[in-house]
This record gives C-alpha cells, sequence and structure tokens, in this order.
C-alpha cells in the first residue's frame, strides 16, 4: 500500500525530469544552429587576397674570359729628384735655364765667377812646370855622375846622393800634377751642369748673389718626369696574388693609372717595385710603377687611381653589377627560379668593375638574378618582368675587367 509521502514525491521526481529532458533539448537544438550559422558565415567568406607580383628585371648569369686586377690609390713621384747646389763658394753670374722647361743631361744651368780658380790653376801649373825643369836638370847630373863613377872619377855617395834628389824631384812633380788636377776639378764647378733629363722648379737664387755650398736650398730643383713613377697601395692579402702571378710570369705587371674620377686612362706602366715588408699599422703593401710619360699626362703630386693587372680568367661567372647586394656579413643576390619565385643567395664577389661582376661561388651559369626591384623583394615573393620594350638591356655580356675586392 503506498502512502501519502511516496505518492506526493513521485510526480515531483518526474516534473523535475521532464524539465531537464527539455532544457537539454533547447540546448542541442541551439548549439546545432549556432554551428549551422557560423559555418555558413565562414564558407560565405572569401579567401584572403594573395599578393601581387613584384615587377622587376632580370639578367642571366654569363660565362666569359675577365681581366683580373687589384685597384688602390697613389699619388704620382718624380723617377729622381735632384736639387741643384754650387759646390764651391762664389759669385752667381749667370743662369743658363728658363724656369719650368725642360732641360738635358750636361745643359748648362749655372756658372759662377771664375776667375779665382782659374788663377789657382794657373799657379798650379807654373809651379809644375817648375818642378818638371828642376827633375829634368837632376837627371841630366845623374847620368853624368854615373859615367863619372865608372871612371873613378866620381864616389858612389855622389851617386847615391843624385839619385835621391831625382826620385824627390819626381815626387814633387806628381804632386804638381795632383794640384793642377784639384784645380780644375775646382774650376769645372764654376759651371753647373744638369746631372739628368728633367723639368727645372723655380729659380732659387739671381744672378749677382753669392752662393755657398753649404747653402740648404740650392739653385733649382730637378723633377724627372719622363719616365715619372706612380706610388700606391694595396691590402696585404694582394701580396701572395702578386707573387704567384710574377712567379708564372716573366714579364712585370701591368699598371694602369686614372684620373681622380676613375673614369679617364692617363697612362699605362709597368710595375718595379713590391716592398719588402707590409705596414703593420695601416694592413697595407706600397708598391711603384713605372710609366713613360712624354706627353706629361702625369704630374707630380697628381693623385690618381691605381690598377694593377693580374691574370686573365676563362670561363668567369659574370653578373651585372647592380644585382649584388650588400647584407651585414656578406654579399647576396636575389636569384629567380622556374616558378618566377625569388631567393636570397649568398655569393662571393672576385671583383666589380666597368658594371660588370665576377662572382665564384653561389650561382651556375644560366640563372636569372634580379638587377633592378630589389627592394621590393622578400623571399618567395613572385615576380614579373616589364615588357621588353619597357626593360633595360641587363645582360651583362659585357668583357668583365676589375679590381677584386
Amino acid at each position: 500500500m503506498t502512502t501519502t509521502a511516496e505518492t506526493t514525491t513521485l510526480p515531483l521526481f518526474q516534473r523535475r525530469s521532464t524539465w531537464l529532458a527539455t532544457a537539454t533539448l533547447v540546448l542541442v537544438l541551439g548549439g546545432g544552429a549556432w554551428a549551422l550559422t557560423h559555418h555558413a558565415a565562414n564558407a560565405a567568406k572569401p579567401d584572403a587576397p594573395k599578393s601581387p607580383p613584384v615587377q622587376v628585371t632580370t639578367a642571366r648569369v654569363a660565362t666569359q674570359t675577365v681581366q683580373v686586377y687589384r685597384s688602390g690609390i697613389g699619388t704620382v713621384a718624380s723617377m729622381a729628384t735632384v736639387t741643384v747646389k754650387a759646390r764651391i763658394d762664389g759669385q752667381l753670374d749667370k743662369v743658363g735655364f728658363v724656369e719650368g722647361q725642360d732641360v738635358k743631361a750636361g745643359q748648362l744651368l749655372a756658372q759662377l765667377d771664375p776667375r779665382t780658380l782659374q788663377a789657382q790653376l794657373a799657379q798650379a801649373q807654373a809651379t809644375k812646370a817648375k818642378d818638371q825643369a828642376t827633375l829634368a836638370n837632376a837627371r841630366a847630373d845623374l847620368k853624368r855622375y854615373t859615367t863619372l863613377l865608372s871612371q873613378d872619377a866620381a864616389t858612389q855617395q855622389q851617386v847615391d846622393t843624385q839619385k835621391a834628389l831625382v826620385n824627390q824631384l819626381e815626387a814633387a812633380v806628381q804632386n804638381d800634377a795632383a794640384q793642377v788636377q784639384y784645380a780644375e776639378v775646382q774650376l769645372s764647378f764654376t759651371r753647373i751642369s744638369s746631372p739628368m733629363n728633367g723639368r727645372v722648379g723655380a729659380r732659387l737664387v739671381d744672378p749677382g748673389n753669392i752662393v755657398h755650398a753649404a747653402d740648404a736650398n740650392g739653385l733649382v730643383v730637378i723633377n724627372q718626369i719622363d719616365p715619372i713613377a706612380v706610388q700606391f697601395t694595396l691590402p696585404e692579402e694582394a701580396v701572395q696574388d702578386i707573387n704567384r702571378v710574377q712567379q708564372q710570369s716573366s714579364q712585370p705587371l701591368s699598371v694602369v693609372a686614372y684620373d681622380r674620377s676613375g673614369t679617364q686612362m692617363l697612362g699605362t706602366g709597368k710595375l718595379i717595385l713590391l716592398n719588402n715588408q707590409i705596414d703593420t699599422t695601416s694592413g697595407t703593401v706600397q708598391l711603384k710603377g713605372s710609366f713613360a710619360n712624354p706627353q706629361h699626362t702625369l704630374w707630380p703630386g697628381q693623385f690618381v687611381n691605381v690598377r694593377l693587372q693580374l691574370d686573365r680568367r676563362a670561363d668567369s661567372l659574370t653578373l651585372p653589377a647592380a644585382a649584388v647586394q650588400r647584407g651585414q656579413d656578406s654579399t647576396y643576390v636575389w636569384a629567380v627560379d622556374a616558378e618566377n619565385k625569388v631567393a636570397n643567395v649568398p655569393v662571393h664577389v672576385v671583383q666589380i668593375a666597368d658594371g660588370t661582376a665576377v662572382i665564384d661561388k653561389g650561382l651556375e651559369a644560366g640563372q636569372r638574378v634580379v638587377v633592378d626591384g630589389q627592394y621590393k623583394l622578400k623571399p618567395g615573393a613572385t615576380i614579373v618582368e616589364p615588357p621588353p620594350a619597357a626593360a633595360n638591356n641587363a645582360d651583362g655580356k659585357k668583357v668583365a675587367s676589375g679590381s677584386s675586392n
């Protein structure tokens, strides 16, 4: 028999179960509706737009024979410089040159007053003549004494004494000859001649002045400017390459000098000096080239750009210099694959000159590289080239020659 409490509890439990079931059904239906709505919304949303291709200009890596050289900066210097000075004291009578003109070896440059030295030479010559006459008389006496000795008309002591006198006079004549030669040399110093071919500078002493052998400035300075020298420096890394090429060839290395802007060639010469030590403070080595300079295109003190030509390399990889980019640690190029996508490729540059770069690591012949528009690129970007009429010709077919980096 069911009690009253059991009868009251059962309907209450049934009502709670019904409410929970209803709430669960509502939640399930609501969640399903939200999922369908969210899916439909996502399906209706369009995909994010892709980045458009970047317009660039490309060129292909080519192979060609290149002239390898090292570039440096230098200064033109005289092959030889002479400060012409008086070797004796005297009055400057005249000069035999025009300031700033070329002179030849042996040409008269200056004339000192010779009268005093001419008198000294005449005096020395007279003394020599006197002693020669005395010597001739002594030799005649010696001959007579020798004849008398054979006839027992003279003693041996007289003969020996005469022999000694003859020897003494012979020495005196030799001394006189030396004095004459000395006077002639001193007299020759009154004519000051050019010791070499060159160009004179400003006249430092005017005629009428007394000049001295101890004067510091001298009379004029002569610079030899044909041939002329160019002194320049290269990094110490260049020493091994220079030595290698010099050992392979018996001919001196060629040196080319350009003006300050590096566009006008001033002359071609040959290397005559690779200094025997490296400057530890600057890490450079000093070199010197000799240049024929008949037109005087090179001038002492002039600043020049120098190219020291080393060897020629066949089948070198070349590309336009504009393709080479410099990063914090190395150089690189933007290489283009078959799908017109770019990648950042590190390369090693052997040299760059005349708009052409020579590469020995990182690329292969025929690869495409970007030569213009690199600042818009990032790895994986797609590129497109402008129409042929608007594209620059960047095939890099010019024969390369340049300075090593």
